[in-house]
């Protein structure tokens, strides 16, 4: 019988330990320094260096991953495996007052007519929606509510003034229910222009709760703050011409680097904004180096669309500075001739930031400091490292292409990913409560279902 004070023995305890001498100590010693230093070479063979951004693209676990066959695959982190949502669009006839954003007071403004420029992109990116596979025709089961209107066209072509577009976009939110449960949370807007949200003079009051899609992220230059929120809106790409990023034959194809006639160029008004005068004041200095032409608009001199991109895809670097705001066309028109673009406007957003590292297919540049320092800056590049940066921006620039989301890379997949972040369980708004069986009701008690529109918004 076994002893209860026995505690055991390890297997084989009854053998004799090994002696552990110097000579095994030191075997052992030099083996760990060995792996060490193995593990340390081969880091540095198969990792770009971090000292040097242009040995190669580097693709971190939370950035897009361009595809072989084009596609563009997005980072698990933050996103999910796969697009998994739904966006309810209002029809024009559902709304009273949604057709005036749309086509004007007399309903003369077609959408074909609001089609060109970034105005397009509002017109677009409704018409693609209504495509979508992500489209849901119930609302109780959508994630987000799509609120076409092409306002910033309608005002251009005089369908409505400022204080009219105003009126209907009140008119219009108090006739959704949806929008004062969720104190608008849930529901899209898109501003296309430089004036962003401006363009509803009550936006503050109504829709700052709202995700806003616009190319413009910074206003405090013309007002007292931005109607741009970093945390809710997403930047959209600039409208560039079909024709240059339709599939098959291009309006022009990039020039290779040796045959191209300029270090760089910037084509556009100067509008009375200091650094466009600096590049054209610039361009009088070196006109070997950095070309501005004077662009006209109309009468005999015009510049025609072949022309322009001609005269784009004939420098290394394409100059983007600001304008009448921080973002600016040529930075994406740049990346279909295949110059390198460099921003010259410090405010500046860009799309699809939390995926995409611009500082490998980008230049940014101080706009104070605009002068003969920029370009030797520029002209210090080797071609070799103006190749690698334009072949990174290959790779993505289909994210700046107005496409349908069922296509491998575009624009409207870029969006609808980011709305995917922004999906919320739960909602809620001042004038939203709600009871222990699930129900909603407002501040009269009043359950959702049987609330009348119009209804009081904040």
């Amino acid at each position: 019988m076994a002893s209860v004070n026995n505690k055991g023995r390890p297997f084989g305890a009854h053998h004799n330990p090994p002696l552990c001498t110097r000579s095994h100590q030191i075997g052992a010693l030099l083996l760990v320094c060995t792996t060490f230093f193995l593990t340390r070479a081969l880091d540095r063979l198969l990792v770009p260096s971090s000292h040097n951004p242009f040995d190669g693209f580097r693709q971190p676990h939370y950035a897009v991953q361009s595809n072989d066959d084009g596609s563009i695959s997005w980072p698990e982190r933050g996103y999910g495996s796969h697009l998994s949502l739904k966006i309810y669009v209002y029809d024009e006839t559902e709304i009273q007052g949604l057709k005036a954003l749309m086509y004007g007071r007399d309903g003369k403004i077609t959408a074909a007519a609001c089609l060109k420029g970034q105005w397009g992109t509002q017109v677009k990116i409704h018409r693609l929606l209504l495509q979508s596979r992500f489209r849901t025709r119930k609302k109780e089961e959508a994630d987000f509510f799509f609120v076409p209107a092409y306002v910033k066209c309608v005002r251009m072509l005089g369908g409505l003034n400022d204080k009219e577009i105003n009126e209907a976009y009140i008119q219009v939110l108090g006739q959704m229910p949806y929008f004062r449960l969720s104190g608008g949370r849930d529901h899209i807007f898109v501003f296309p222009s430089g004036a962003g949200a401006h363009l509803f003079k009550s936006w503050a009051t109504y829709i700052n709760r709202s995700i806003i899609l616009t190319p413009e992220g910074d206003r405090t230059d013309k007002k007292d703050f931005s109607a741009f929120n970093t945390w809710k809106d997403i930047i959209i790409p600039g409208n560039v011409d079909d024709g240059m990023t339709s599939h098959g034959n291009k309006i022009v194809q990039p020039l290779p680097l040796s045959k191209r006639k300029h270090l760089a160029n910037y084509l556009g008004r100067d509008q009375g904004k200091v650094g466009r005068l600096k590049l054209i004041e610039l361009a009088k200095q070196f006109p070997e180096k950095l070309e501005s032409p004077v662009l006209k608009f109309s009468g005999p001199d015009k510049l025609g669309k072949l022309e322009y991109f001609e005269h784009l895809r004939n420098a290394k670097f394409c100059l983007a500075p600001r304008g009448e705001s921080s973002w600016t066309l040529r930075f994406y028109e740049s990346f279909f001739v295949e110059c390198v673009p460099v921003i010259l406007s410090d405010q500046v957003e860009l799309p699809f930031q939390n995926v995409i590292d611009y500082s490998q297919i980008s230049i940014k540049w101080p706009s104070s400091e605009i002068g003969p320092q920029l370009l030797e800056y520029l002209e210090s590049i080797p071609d070799e490292t103006i190749d690698k940066m334009i072949a990174r921006g290959r790779r993505v620039r289909c994210l700046w292409v107005y496409a349908s989301d069922s296509e491998p890379c575009s624009t409207m997949q870029g969006i609808l990913w980011e709305l995917q972040r922004k999906v919320r369980q739960f909602h809620q708004s001042t004038e939203t409560f709600w009871l222990h069986n699930g129900s909603f009701v407002n501040r009269q008690l009043v359950e959702f279902s049987k609330w009348k529109p119009p209804m009081p918004l904040p």
